[in-house]
């Protein structure tokens, strides 16, 4: 019998599991596992998609003009420059593919995003995982780490699931240290949350070694919808759109997404009660005795005394029915992964973990 065998790297790839949404036996589920909008889209976005359900049967255009017209207006960046995909997953995918394989290496920290990972296996390129310094991306170590086989450097900034960030003059050392022929990827998927960064675009405008991603999932409350997008040099994006399918992405998805980014009001809303609310939240498992470095996304990574812990917090809570995230699998075993909700959700997590703690007092 013949045997029909997948290409190398992929049998090696476990399962990514996105966060969970329901607990048996459980009612008024509170969903703090995903890092979602609690808030929603904007009602603008929730209309659009309405008004482009009538043309579901038409095929959309194939050059996201408008989309990315309307990237390039808010964040003042040239739109030929920009590329848009299924969620910024896609556009992570498409430089695998188009600049990683056998015998090639794919750097990515120690607690980053697990899709990395699970990206370079599938092309057959060799993951490299690279120490952290206290859950912060460790610039020295990327570039003691980088070969002659290097391809891709890959750094979340502030990373997914620390919260944690490194500066713009880290991240030109790193952009300026890799080896020539590598890419430097910078993800951006939280980085509206930060105050005044730009996501890595003036690193991208000064290089031609570095490409930044976005999403529409977390800011904007489209994760449902899938709607990503990158920016880079023109010789990057030409060879991304080269291997981009032509209909990747939905009328329906990128009208949602040119309303939502452009409502800049509604935005400007849900960052406001964001920061707030994660301050607020910061300080209250502080006070509960459990720490949590400064997060600048939307979640708060939290620190238990062990695993045990971690894992007995989590169950109580969700008992309770609310959902926040075991992070073991990303080397994080003594911690959860909470995402910022409104304020009653943020009062329902901490009501939660003092109701667990006293029932051991």
């Amino acid at each position: 019998m013949t045997q029909i065998t997948p290409q190398p790297g992929i049998m090696d790839i476990a399962l990514y599991e996105g966060g969970q949404s329901h607990v048996e036996g459980v009612s008024d589920i509170l969903k703090l596992s995903s890092n979602e909008n609690p808030f929603g889209p904007s009602p603008k976005a929730k209309q659009a998609i309405a008004d482009a359900v009538s043309e579901v049967h038409r095929y959309p255009n194939t050059d996201h003009a408008p989309l990315r017209q309307a990237i390039g207006e808010v964040h003042g960046l040239d739109p030929e420059r920009i590329i848009c995909g299924v969620g910024s997953d896609e556009i992570l995918q498409f430089l695998c593919q188009a600049y990683a394989g056998p015998g090639d290496e794919v750097l990515h920290t120690e607690h980053g995003f697990a899709m990395y990972r699970i990206l370079g296996l599938a092309v057959g390129a060799t993951p490299v995982e690279v120490p952290e310094r206290e859950r912060v991306t460790d610039v020295d170590a990327l570039l003691a780490a980088c070969t002659e086989n290097t391809k891709l450097v890959f750094i979340a900034n502030p990373n997914n699931p620390t919260g944690t960030m490194i500066g713009g003059n880290e991240m030109a050392r790193l952009a300026d240290g890799i080896p020539e022929g590598a890419i430097l990827v910078l993800d951006g998927a939280y980085a509206e949350f930060v105050d005044g960064y730009d996501g890595g675009v003036s690193l991208v405008d000064a290089r031609d070694n570095v490409i930044m991603t976005r999403t529409f999932s977390k800011l904007y409350g489209l994760g449902g919808l899938r709607i990503g997008w990158g920016y880079g040099p023109r010789h990057i994006i030409d060879v991304l759109k080269r291997i981009r399918q032509p209909f990747n992405l939905s009328e329906i998805q990128m009208a949602a997404a040119i309303a939502a980014i452009k409502d800049r009001d509604y935005a400007a809303r849900c960052l406001a009660e964001n920061a707030r609310m994660r301050v607020w939240l910061s300080e209250q498992l502080a006070a509960l005795g459990i720490p949590s470095d400064t997060s600048l996304a939307n979640f708060v990574l939290a620190r238990f005394a062990d695993t045990q812990e971690a894992k007995a917090v989590d169950a109580h809570l969700k008992s309770r029915g609310v959902i926040v995230r075991q992070v073991a699998g990303y080397g994080l075993p003594n911690c959860l992964r909470i995402t910022v909700g409104d304020e009653t959700g943020c009062q329902r997590v901490i009501d939660g973990i003092r109701s667990f703690q006293e029932s051991r007092a």
